[in-house]
């Protein structure tokens, strides 16, 4: 289906150059992931075609890092779709974290579209967001969702910044893990990571 008025061909080219760029950026990294690079990884006849749907850097990589948060997302929802009342927040932060690590197996190329752009959230023809939009899925939304448990009394007495920050580098440590051994067992990991932290957030 079109989007933004966008026909159905020009829906798809959008989204073949999304899909471009990502590989680029998780092959090459960030700062070698031209236009020039996109355009060969898409298979486009000119960089122009790029520049037409984007208009510039910072305009693709908002729709790249909109694409990853979107992925990820949709993950989450159909990993827990009627097993999670989104009310249970105990269960919700479970999920996060199970789900979180499961991701780095199941889009390997979007968490390395994630460390890329934080990384390098400093380029002056970046998107300005970056940093702030990685940071919300890495930090904010887990604050969030420990502050609602705490006002609920769901959760014990810690300080949420505190403790999303450690959620947040737990899992980052099981993806460096990962990337040095693949056969890692993943679904273990996320399980006990997610155990240790329910007792850590309980009342």
């Amino acid at each position: 289906m079109a989007e933004m008025g966008l026909s159905v061909t020009e829906a798809a080219r959008r989204a073949q150059i999304i899909g471009a760029t990502i590989g680029t950026i998780a092959d090459l990294g960030y700062r070698k992931a031209t236009f020039a690079r996109i355009k060969e990884h898409a298979g486009l006849s000119s960089t122009r075609m790029i520049s037409y749907h984007f208009t510039n850097k910072a305009g693709l990589m908002q729709a790249v890092l909109s694409a990853v948060v979107e992925t990820k997302g949709r993950f989450l929802a159909e990993r827990t779709r009627g097993e999670v009342d989104p009310g249970d927040r105990p269960g919700n932060l479970r999920a996060h974290i199970e789900t979180s690590v499961a991701f780095l197996r199941a889009y390997p190329e979007c968490v390395r579209v994630l460390v890329e752009m934080n990384d390098n959230a400093d380029d002056a023809e970046g998107w300005v967001m970056t940093r702030v939009l990685v940071n919300d899925m890495r930090f904010g939304s887990l604050q969030r969702l420990l502050k609602q448990g705490q006002a609920e009394g769901v959760f014990g007495s810690f300080t949420p910044e505190v403790m999303a920050m450690s959620i947040a580098q737990a899992i980052d440590g099981v993806a460096a893990a990962y990337a040095t051994d693949p056969s890692l067992d993943l679904e273990r990991y996320g399980r006990e990571i997610a155990d240790t932290f329910a007792k850590a957030t309980a009342p």
